[in-house]
């Protein structure tokens, strides 16, 4: 099987444009994954920059990384454990216990049977105390 066309020109410059074609191919597959892994870098080096912290520079605050940040949310728990549970007597916990006591002392529960008034059923309009015009 005979694969040229006759002229040799011809059955040159198809040789080249294959093998350009296979080289640009090439070339663009291994720009990609450069490409895709500078991308990765570059996120790669974000996370650590946001896990790490960053120190303070020139016009840009310091930046607490990840474990100082959970540091600080663990000490804010802490707190507020203190606050809901009862302990010493300074918690928001000890305040409602309190204050729920002195209301028992105050209004102890009523007996059975002497709760609020009943409403009124729902076919009978409530009465109306406005003052009716011109009346």
């Amino acid at each position: 099987m005979d694969v040229t066309t006759g002229i040799p020109a011809l059955d040159a410059a198809l040789v080249w444009g294959g093998a350009i074609s296979v080289v640009g191919t090439l070339l663009t597959v291994v720009w990609r994954g450069v490409r895709t892994l500078s991308r990765f870098g570059s996120r790669a080096g974000q996370f650590l920059d946001d896990w790490y912290g960053e120190e303070e520079r020139a016009g840009v605050p310091a930046r607490p990384g990840v474990m100082l940040r959970l540091a600080a949310l663990e000490d804010g728990l802490d707190h507020l454990r203190h606050e809901v549970r009862p302990n010493s007597g300074t918690s928001l916990r000890d305040a409602v216990d309190l204050a729920n006591r002195r209301l028992a002392r105050m209004c102890p529960d009523p007996e059975p049977g002497c709760g609020p008034p009943e409403e009124p059923p729902a076919d009978e309009p409530p009465p109306d105390d406005s003052p009716r015009p011109g009346a």
